[in-house]
């Protein structure tokens, strides 16, 4: 039989990672996708045995198993609606299940899977997805595998973000403690098969309301109510990771505390254009040791190292400043300025998208793909509810990475100055900090 597939569902029926998240944008043909990497798993190796699930059964019924019945050619494929099973020629089945509640999960507790498919992941929540892991198993040697497919939004929107969009670059696989994951996008305008024959889907995405487009047209999963920063776009500012010239000046910038020691360092173009480029991120860390771990890590001529006004705060039993200490371990800091409102304001212009010479739109801010903790939080972060020009101090965690490149950005002049701010009271020397 002949099978047409996009490009990026050819990318999600050859993946080999251990989970594997296909989706974004509606109409990207994630449940196609499904079916066909479910036919072709089922054909290849004989005796295979799949789940696929949707969180009510009226929802698989109207969907997977009715595109399982259009598509599987019927001289090898046949379905029981009493049992929900699909069973091929070669003796590879297919169970078509449901988890409506917490409870569900364990009527599969004896069962053990080669394939665990999820359609709208986002419907789950973690605990069913996590206990789900568990039953893939077997000694027949076939490849084990969790394929899921989603649109943001929904229940699970929050976990399945940090599970596999958070954790990096898209479309490569990144390795964690329980195995590797990849995010492979899909938007409709890869769906070629759709756009030609179903030509005012695409506008009826445009004249969603502007929350829902940005999910259901543009497949952005940095959306929520309150977002304090929604002038962020991952698609657009994050980017991968190019050499630098060395004709740009170089920064670094932290947030610090023991909770958690935050650093980034920045590269700035010739007309004011800032490349965060590297990240520290890490909790429980005296000064002596966050100034060797920084310092491990400077390979670079430093233009000035910012930090907040605090650090310079003298205490009470040894007369210094963590600056001071900082200094004496050879990191020598320059106080950046800590009024948060204008501070804030300063990150929202840098991450705002204006016309350029050509007509383009571009930000002055661009994050490599490495820092993976800044992308994390920097969209996380919501008004503050007592005053909404505000970032909320909560949760603390999201705050350090941002807070880290506030101070940089406030301390920095408008677009084409070139120059930095200059006060009359910090800490000199940085000159000196290369590798």
């Amino acid at each position: 039989m002949e099978i047409s597939v996009t490009h990026t569902q050819k990318k999600f029926m050859d993946s080999t990672a251990d989970e594997v998240l296909f989706g974004g944008a509606a109409g990207g043909g994630k449940s196609y996708a499904q079916v066909i990497d479910a036919l072709i798993y089922a054909l290849t190796y004989p005796g295979s045995k799949q789940l696929i699930l949707r969180r009510t059964y009226p929802e698989l019924d109207k969907s997977i198993i009715r595109q399982c019945l259009a598509v599987y050619p019927k001289e090898v494929y046949r379905y029981s609606s009493t049992t929900h099973t699909g069973q091929f020629s070669n003796g590879s089945i297919i169970d078509f299940g449901y988890c409506d509640g917490e409870n569900d999960v364990y009527r599969y507790q004896s069962a053990e899977f080669d394939v665990i498919r999820f359609d709208e992941l986002t419907h789950f929540t973690k605990e069913m997805y996590v206990y789900l892991i568990s039953r893939l198993r077997g000694t027949n040697g076939y490849p084990k595998q969790m394929k899921s497919s989603t649109n943001p939004g929904g229940i699970g929107h929050k976990w399945v973000k940090e599970r596999f969009i958070d954790i990096g670059e898209k479309n490569v696989e990144h390795a964690t403690p329980t195995g590797r994951r990849i995010f492979i996008p899909s938007f409709v305008t890869d769906n070629v098969f759709l756009i030609t024959k179903d030509r005012q889907y695409l506008k009826r995405l445009e004249n969603l309301s502007e929350k829902d487009k940005k999910a259901l047209l543009y497949g952005q999963w940095d959306i929520f109510e309150g977002q304090y920063f929604h002038e962020w776009d991952r698609e657009h500012h994050v980017i991968s990771p190019f050499p630098l010239p060395h004709s740009w000046k170089r920064y670094a910038t932290m947030d610090y505390g023991l909770d958690m020691l935050a650093v980034y360092f920045i590269a700035v173009d010739e007309t004011g254009n800032a490349y965060v480029y590297k990240e520290i991120y890490q909790s429980d860390m005296i000064i002596s040791q966050a100034a060797a771990c920084i310092k491990s890590v400077i390979d670079e001529k430093l233009t000035a190292f910012y930090a907040p006004p605090d650090l310079w705060n003298r205490r009470q039993d040894s007369g210094r400043s963590v600056a001071d200490i900082f200094a004496s371990n050879g990191i020598y800091l320059t106080k950046s300025v800590n009024d948060r409102q204008s501070g804030w304001y300063r990150v929202k212009e840098f991450l705002a998208r204006e016309k350029d010479e050509f007509g383009s739109k571009s930000s002055r801010l661009k994050i490599f793909s490495n820092c993976v903790n800044l992308i994390r939080t920097l969209p996380a972060l919501t008004h503050d509810s007592r005053n909404v020009n505000d970032v909320a101090n909560t949760p603390h965690e999201y705050t350090h990475a941002p807070d880290a490149l506030r101070y940089f950005c406030v301390m920095h002049r408008e677009r084409n100055a070139g120059e930095d701010v200059t006060l009359s009271d910090y800490s000199t020397g940085f000159e000196n900090m290369t590798g």
